[in-house]
């Protein structure tokens, strides 16, 4: 719910379990007030004006030292108003200065979620979401902000974005666009954030708000194996179960910033948005640029509800289209079985193999077309190497549906390969310095698809492809960072990198009505494009290219704070594994790929009889769990990084249905009894134990858990499944 007190200029917007307050002062600046649990009243009496020395002050406040923007908390603080700390928006004219002076000038509230032209964002109707936006001008040079504040309050979710258009009549340059900050006046804060690299993604770092600038952020173009777009304030005694946090995760796939500092007097702030490297977007009179959304959220009752909160989100009101909440196909991707090295007879062959089982369908990889047995060449020729299959697309998809399994295929449309036919023709479509030899990556450049000929282009090549048979999925890589970032079209080279971005949000967008029935996948090198921008066009991504049961084990508990299970496509592979060389069973393989959408990476022509059975027993498993796995409530029950034993566990709505998984992740001597405390139950309820037909209470399972014993196998993995009686 959405209020303005015109008598005290006071804007309120009530969730169900939060309040997010702001106030036009007399001057006209917008003041952030508060965010935190629900409260009601005004909270203008937090504010405090001190004469804090060097603390710059408005024209308007005349003689009154004691009013300074440095220390007041702001909604969208900007650059040349006295504020020294960092801005969400930062100006320069053709003159060469910088800074703007932003003003209230009027507000709208309407129901409905709003939208923003080009960019993904959080979808509600009118009977789930409000719009609040707030118009600030700056009256010297004609530049108008518009603040977009969405609200989905059964949710706990408020989502920002802002609007910048140029009014005036001189060209401005935007250096710094942040679309969200969050200013708290008291209080000690941790910041949690996700770093990693290829291969073992969004680790969980805790670190305190200290008094100096703390950033993540991607300079590649994406939004990086490096560091996730997902930033967690908690109070420093919060914990999965109690205390306040705050999320912010940003809606958008390409570079980005996420600022965190405590000032000199113990102020808070946190932003999240563009990044302002190789960023100078101009606008001239009429133009404007969006900034992308940033998902907030805040609970008072710990990261687990906080994260609670970001999957129904993401779920029902980011995710689209039939796959949203259909139940997603179970999958075969021949990549790790054949890798380059496949024809048509290898595709089919694992199709049988894949069918015996009841698989549903096969994925072909890397190597179907162009010139293409390695990864030199080939990429941009987006035409099937019928030679190297032995006969035409449409031919081979038929084979495999007769075997009974969909059919499925890999492309990666952003990238072009040297060694190409569309790079000899048209080598000023790869974004590459003039007169400079290009920045390779796994031996291939990036197409810029800033530019409307390049992405039509390739998006028709990659259309005739899809039009040859009955493709049903699609996985969409992108395997490097951008770093030549120049475009030899008509475009000012400051624009490059945004432009991207919305080239690549216009193709999806395109492909999506296009192909509704295509079921479409992310993917970059895994899990280096895991976003919810992304998750707006492709409803799940690969969640990293290291398959190893152990590490997927951390790399998919780091996932789990911002981003549900059903957007995690995980996978069960072979033993040794080939990323990590490591040998798990393949139950435990299996349990810990069901934490999210299932599939199988792997040749099923290798496996003895009684793998295969297991195999079948993991899909008759997976099938049953299906619907509360991607539905249910999610619940971290350890934290892999420190415990013995990696543990989560899923609860369905009703909480009459709950499946807890355990990996075992030492082994020692003497080895102790492991209890494993179960959440989100009814503890009044009675559970019974599917597999031994014990029965416990609710009450019973959260507070003292239940033991899982190990009988000295390493790597063992344990799966419960409990329904209330």
């Amino acid at each position: 719910m959405i209020t303005f007190n015109e008598q005290n200029k006071i804007f309120t917007i009530h969730t169900k379990n939060s309040t997010y307050q702001m106030k036009v002062d007399k001057y006209g600046f917008l003041l952030h007030l508060y965010y935190g649990g629900r409260t009601e009243g005004n909270m203008d009496y937090l504010l405090v004006c001190l004469d804090r020395g060097f603390s710059g002050n408005p024209y308007d406040a005349g003689n009154d030292r004691a009013y300074s923007l440095d220390v007041l908390p702001q909604e969208f603080p900007c650059r040349g108003n006295g504020d020294f700390r960092s801005p969400a928006i930062d100006v320069r004219y053709e003159n060469g200065s910088y800074g703007c002076d932003l003003r209230y000038e009027k507000h709208f509230i309407k129901k409905g979620k709003y939208s923003i032209e080009g960019l993904p964002a959080v979808y509600a109707d009118e009977a789930l979401g409000e719009t609040l936006e707030i118009v600030l001008l700056d009256k010297t040079c004609g530049m108008e902000v518009r603040l977009l504040y969405g609200v989905l309050p059964e949710l706990d979710i408020i989502t920002r974005s802002v609007k910048v258009k140029n009014s005036g009549s001189e060209k401005i340059y935007i250096e710094k666009l942040q679309s969200a900050c969050l200013d708290f006046v008291s209080g000690e804060y941790d910041l949690i954030t996700f770093y990693g690299r290829h291969a073992m993604e969004r680790n969980m770092q805790r670190i305190r708000v200290s008094h100096t600038s703390q950033q993540i952020g991607s300079r590649r173009g994406m939004s990086s194996h490096q560091y996730n777009p997902l930033m967690l304030l908690a109070e420093k005694a919060a914990n999965e179960d109690s205390g306040s946090c705050y999320a912010m995760s940003l809606v958008y796939s390409g570079s980005f910033l996420g600022e965190a500092e405590c000032d000199s007097v113990n102020q808070t702030r946190i932003q999240l948005g563009l990044s302002d490297e190789q960023f100078s977007y101009p606008l001239a009179e009429g133009e404007f640029i969006y900034a992308p959304e940033v998902i907030i959220s805040y609970s008072g009752n710990g990261l687990s509800s906080l994260s609670g909160n970001l999957h129904k989100c993401i779920r029902k009101h980011i995710c689209r289209g039939k796959y949203r909440d259909g139940l997603r196909p179970l999958l075969v991707n021949s990549w790790e079985a054949a890798y380059f090295n496949f024809n048509g007879e290898t595709i089919v062959k694992l199709a049988e193999e894949a069918a015996e089982l009841g698989v549903d369908m096969l994925v072909m990889d890397d190597g179907w077309f162009g010139k293409r047995d390695d990864d030199n060449s080939g990429l941009g020729d987006w035409y099937v190497n019928e030679k190297k299959l032995g006969c035409t697309l449409n031919e081979l998809i038929t084979r495999v549906n007769n075997k009974g399994l969909k059919f499925g295929i890999w492309i990666e449309p952003e990238m072009v390969n040297e060694d190409s036919d569309l790079y000899r023709e048209h080598s000023d479509w790869a974004l590459s310095f003039p007169n400079r030899k290009p920045v390779r990556a796994r031996n291939q450049l990036v197409l810029d698809f800033s530019r409307k000929d390049v992405v039509d282009y390739i998006y028709d090549q990659i259309c005739s492809v899809l039009n040859q048979g009955n493709i049903e999925y699609v996985k969409w890589d992108f395997n490097r960072s951008i770093s030549d970032v120049f475009s030899h079209g008509d475009k000012h080279q400051g624009k490059v990198m945004y432009d991207y971005i919305l080239g690549l949000y216009d193709f999806l967008e395109r492909l999506n009505n296009s192909y509704p029935d295509i079921l479409i996948e992310g993917c970059s090198g895994g899990g280096g494009r895991f976003d919810a921008g992304m998750l707006y066009y492709t409803p799940q991504i690969w969640c990293s290219d290291n398959t190893d049961a152990v590490d997927r084990t951390r790399i998919q508990y780091g996932t789990s704070f911002g981003y549900p299970v059903c957007a995690s496509a995980s996978h069960v592979s072979a033993a040794p594994n080939h990323q990590t060389s490591r040998s798990t069973p393949l139950h435990t393989r299996g349990v810990v790929a069901m934490a999210g959408s299932f599939g199988y990476e792997l040749d099923f022509g290798k496996m003895s009889c009684e793998e295969k059975n297991e195999v079948k027993n993991q899909i008759k498993a997976y099938r049953r769990y299906e619907k509360l796995i991607h539905e249910g409530d999610y619940y971290r029950l350890s934290n892999p990084f420190e415990d013995m034993v990696a543990a989560w566990e899923i609860v369905s709505e009703d909480k009459s249905r709950v499946l807890t998984s355990a990996v075992l992740l030492e082994i020692h001597g003497n080895m102790p009894v492991i209890y494993i405390k179960f959440k989100g139950l009814c503890p009044d309820a009675f559970y019974r134990n599917e597999e031994d037909g014990m029965v416990y209470s609710g009450a019973a399972l959260m507070e003292a858990g239940i033991p899982i014993v190990s009988d000295m196998k390493e790597y063992q993995a344990w799966q419960f499944y409990f329904e209330k009686v």
